[in-house]
């Protein structure tokens, strides 16, 4: 919908009265981006359009990985659901042909597959794995994540707790950033630093007589703002937690399918974890996600807990999972995301070095956050300013978000189709923003 100050008495009325019917009927804390919010109506390939018929071009959202409505994935659905669905207590082919050919895109030790419908529930479940395994109860997380909604994974919601977990069995670490590292901290020794925090909160679980089930990571701290880790940062958690009788589990909901220009965040970040866990992109939209574990190790939970999902792994998900791997192999997407990444994030830091409000960009692939600081010597973060640049490339139709521990960073995060041309029209867009919030002097 148009922005009140330039729509008319009429369109300002109609937003009132939606945003009141909203409120009203789903709560009036449920989230909204952008200071006026979006009525969207239909999506196709990068772009999304709302109910004006305006085109927005779709920098946001990583859930339509393969592109809004993709042709191939909509037949898959459409042609499954006006065939058979039915739950798992049932023999079908299509859950058994989809895990084959998921497994077959990851290491030989992530072999089995169980599926829900959620990102939320599958972090639930892999701890739950994690715990029967290993017959402890601690988690460690960062202080900055979010891994999900169930009570479980609630706990470790950092993000939206001031970087402190929520429950009694979960201890939180700082995410590693040599961009803005604490203070105190030398930068020669940025990745001891951090894994002594990790032997920290070890040695707490271990004398709470919790010990050490799991770590739950992002492979690429999506939610932390994709900041660039110490090198062998990662190998250490893997090496210290595995060593105290731990599982590593990597949340590749944001990082997984092509996304980092590998197939998987865990390829990127060059450490097999023992547990991955999927969710949004996998069915482009489409409600299916999944743990992927070892074969003993699903086999020991199993033994043990009835586990049944009625709607995880049904032949409609599992058709519309199979037709989105079927696009990122036959679009070649995930060379895809290296190369026009790679050529964003090349003009982006054009753009660093024209404007003084860049202060760092950085991510893999087509996940690229951009720190808008009020001074690159301080660091000072541009938070304020980044709301505004937001809105202001809403107002331009293309939609980025802002994320990070001062909600400074802006969240480039495109359909994996995205095109070289798509990237110019975001670059010179977000050039002339920036021009325009320099030459206002807003800076805060």
């Amino acid at each position: 919908m148009m922005d009140p100050q330039k729509g008319s008495n009429s369109e300002q009325a109609a937003l009132a009265d939606f945003l009141s019917r909203r409120e009203r009927l789903l709560g009036k804390n449920a989230p909204l981006f952008y200071d006026t919010p979006l009525h969207l109506v239909r999506g196709e390939g990068v772009y999304l359009y709302d109910a004006e018929g305006n085109q927005y071009l779709d920098v946001y959202n990583n859930v339509p990985n393969v592109g809004h409505c993709h042709p191939k994935v909509v037949a898959a659905l459409t042609r499954q659901a006006s065939t058979l669905n039915i739950h798992t207590r049932y023999l079908h082919h299509a859950i058994l042909d989809y895990a084959e050919s998921l497994t077959n895109t990851m290491c030989s030790s992530l072999s089995s597959v169980m599926f829900t419908c959620t990102g939320s529930e599958a972090n639930d479940l892999a701890l739950r794995i994690a715990r029967q395994a290993t017959g402890s109860l601690g988690v460690i997380c960062t202080d900055e994540t979010y891994h999900g909604n169930t009570a479980a994974v609630d706990q470790l919601a950092t993000l939206f707790n001031g970087g402190k977990p929520r429950g009694p069995h979960v201890k939180s670490v700082p995410f590693p950033d040599t961009y803005r590292p604490p203070m105190e901290w030398d930068a020669n020794d940025l990745c001891d630093r951090y894994l002594a925090s990790l032997d920290r909160a070890i040695a707490e679980l271990e004398e709470e007589g919790l010990g050490v089930a799991a770590v739950l990571l992002c492979p690429i701290f999506a939610n932390e703002g994709v900041p660039t880790a110490p090198p062998g940062y990662l190998q250490g958690v893997v090496d210290r937690v595995r060593a105290r009788g731990g599982l590593v589990i990597f949340d590749e909901v944001q990082s997984g399918f092509g996304r980092t220009g590998n197939m998987w965040g865990y390829e990127y970040a060059r450490v097999i974890p023992d547990i991955v866990t999927l969710g949004k992109p996998m069915g482009n939209g489409h409600p299916v996600a999944g743990v992927v574990a070892p074969t003993d190790l699903v086999d020991a939970f199993r033994g043990d807990v009835m586990y049944f999902n009625t709607f995880g792994g049904n032949p409609v998900s599992c058709a519309v999972a199979q037709a989105v791997l079927d696009v990122i192999q036959e679009e070649q997407l995930v060379k895809n995301a290296a190369e026009v990444g790679a050529y964003l994030r090349s003009g982006l830091r054009v753009l660093q070095q024209r404007h003084d409000i860049v202060g760092d960009v950085r991510g893999p692939g087509l996940f690229i956050g951009a720190e808008l600081v009020c001074d690159k010597s301080t660091k000072r973060p541009a938070t304020e300013t980044a709301r505004l640049v937001v809105n202001k490339m809403k107002d331009r139709r293309i939609l980025i978000s802002k994320i990070g521990r001062f909600d400074n960073i802006l969240k480039i995060r495109p359909p994996v189709i995205f095109s070289k041309s798509n990237a110019d029209q975001l670059l010179e867009t977000l050039d002339e923003v920036l021009v325009e919030v320099h030459r206002d002097g807003v800076l805060k």
